[in-house]
């Protein structure tokens, strides 16, 4: 085990060892200009530098394969590790959850007084009123939104019973405009007794 530790290691280090240093018959001469101020310019400088092509040899190449290959065996060793530490990392990246809605001026309609609003409250909210919940209330929650308080009384289906519990009540509904937050939960908000 310690001597394919210490292999791993050597030939983690071989990389480096393996780029050829170019000798001094191939560094670039640049020529000096007999002018007074022997200044040059980036363009002219790049002009004359003639092109290195990059050198790889065997020995690099193998090395490099090798270290990644002992990376990729210690990460498959250490598998659990690497998924702790890649999830922690995605939890710390990751954005922070919406704000929801709290300035909502409404929010007083939505059950938390006398008045129910018809186009955002929850059928709970109709529990206050005695004989509202659940027919009367699932028939308004299920169906709108409602431009007006008298929109609820064309309902496909409600029997005269029903309409004379809601017109018992008219006074406690309001109309305001719809606001998608509550909306889409008038049914169904996921609270329970």
């Amino acid at each position: 085990m310690a001597r394919r530790l210490v292999a791993s290691l050597a030939l983690l280090v071989a990389p480096a060892a393996a780029y050829v240093v170019p000798g001094a018959s191939s560094a670039p001469q640049l020529q000096q200009r007999s002018s007074a101020s022997p200044r040059f310019s980036a363009v002219e400088v790049f002009e004359e530098m003639p092109e290195v092509a990059p050198e790889v040899s065997g020995f690099g190449l193998a090395a490099a394969s090798v270290a990644v290959g002992a990376m990729l065996g210690w990460l498959s060793a250490r598998r659990q590790q690497v998924a702790s530490v890649a999830g922690a990392a995605a939890l710390a990246m990751a954005p922070a959850a919406g704000l929801a809605i709290v300035d909502y001026d409404a929010v007083k309609y939505l059950g938390g007084s006398d008045k129910v609003d018809i186009n955002n409250a929850n059928v709970q909210a109709y529990r206050q009123f005695p004989g509202m919940y659940p027919t009367a209330a699932g028939a308004i929650g299920s169906h709108g939104p409602y431009k007006s308080v008298q929109d609820i009384y064309s309902i496909p289906g409600l029997t005269e019973q029903v309409k004379g519990i809601m017109k018992k009540y008219e006074g406690q509904f309001v109309c305001l405009p719809v606001n998608e937050a509550y909306f889409i939960d008038r049914i169904n908000n996921g609270m329970y007794r």
